[in-house]
């Protein structure tokens, strides 16, 4: 099937079906297939590896992946989609499909997820958790980001994204793209775009630039968080006024449990000057900041 998914394959499928790509659900399919072998490439596939897909499609990575791995669990909202996609992968006994929306809310996956993950996992000793998906538009930012906050970690994720959140996952400080995003990201996992992508590589053609991102996890970095719920927390509110001055985003950041002696105290210690923004301080120096605040946070008072 992967080597008949065309625009002409494709647009006559959905033809013949009575059906159109829905633009609700970002769906925009790859016609290339060298991006699909790039992207099977960079998730180092293993037989023993357990593979999430978000966003099924009409299956075509799932049936260019799942020969090479111990089994796949592949994520379809549209449920007319997902019928059309089981044909193409009836054969495959090692995917389980999934149909729902693979968000709880945008702060948590469904349970579901997970759930399914790790019954695989159990299956294959030393198994590796892979995400490797062409990612819709509208939910990349929240699967990857939640990721990061699930047990098991993924090994790696290799994602077709948006550009322009590849470019911000992966930006320096004091740049436009550089967001409480990208220290999230980079503070615990080492990022990498691999290709950069034009809409012609996709049908129906998105108006925007893609990229394949491949993410990695890294135990070291994540080692210097001590609470990641704080971190998290903490790190969008000091981004929500980039354009104050540190003093005035760390002091609005924790009103609620600092004062503002305390936060000058924090800055004094970390010889930070006051006229600083939070976006030229890099990963390193935002996380020595926020650890500093938790800190000197008073701990929750019992019931």
């Amino acid at each position: 099937m992967s080597e008949r998914q065309t625009y002409t394959y494709l647009s006559r499928t959905f033809e013949a079906a009575g059906m159109q790509p829905k633009t609700k659900y970002g769906q925009n399919f790859l016609i290339d297939l060298n991006i699909l072998d790039i992207l099977a490439r960079g998730a180092d596939l293993q037989r023993t590896d357990v593979i999430l897909e978000v966003g099924t499609g009409m299956g075509s990575l799932t049936k260019r992946i799942a020969p090479h791995v111990g089994h796949m669990i592949t994520i379809e909202i549209d449920r007319e989609l997902q019928v059309l996609a089981a044909r193409e992968l009836e054969e495959n006994t090692n995917v389980t499909m999934l149909t729902f929306d693979a968000l709880r809310n945008k702060n948590h996956l469904r349970d579901e997820v997970m759930e399914t993950v790790r019954e695989k996992l159990a299956l294959f000793p030393g198994a590796r958790f892979k995400l490797v998906a062409n990612l819709p538009y509208n939910v990349a930012t929240p699967i990857i980001s939640n990721l990061l906050s699930v047990d098991p970690l993924p090994e790696r994720m290799v994602v077709t994204i948006q550009k322009e959140l590849a470019e911000r996952i992966v930006s320096p400080p004091s740049c436009k793209d550089y967001s409480a995003l990208t220290i999230w990201m980079q503070s615990q996992c080492d990022c990498e775009i691999l290709r950069n992508l034009p809409p012609t590589v996709f049908w129906p053609r998105p108006r925007v630039d893609s990229s394949i991102l491949r993410i990695i996890p890294n135990a070291a970095k994540r080692e210097r968080i001590v609470d990641l719920d704080y971190f998290h927390k903490t790190l969008r509110a000091l981004f929500f006024h980039r354009r104050k001055f540190l003093r005035s985003q760390l002091a609005t950041a924790t009103q609620d449990h600092l004062s503002k002696p305390q936060v000058d105290e924090i800055l004094a210690k970390l010889q930070f000057s006051e006229s600083l923004r939070a976006e030229q301080l890099s990963v390193e120096q935002i996380i020595d900041l926020l650890e500093e605040s938790r800190r000197l946070t008073p701990p929750p008072q019992a019931d």
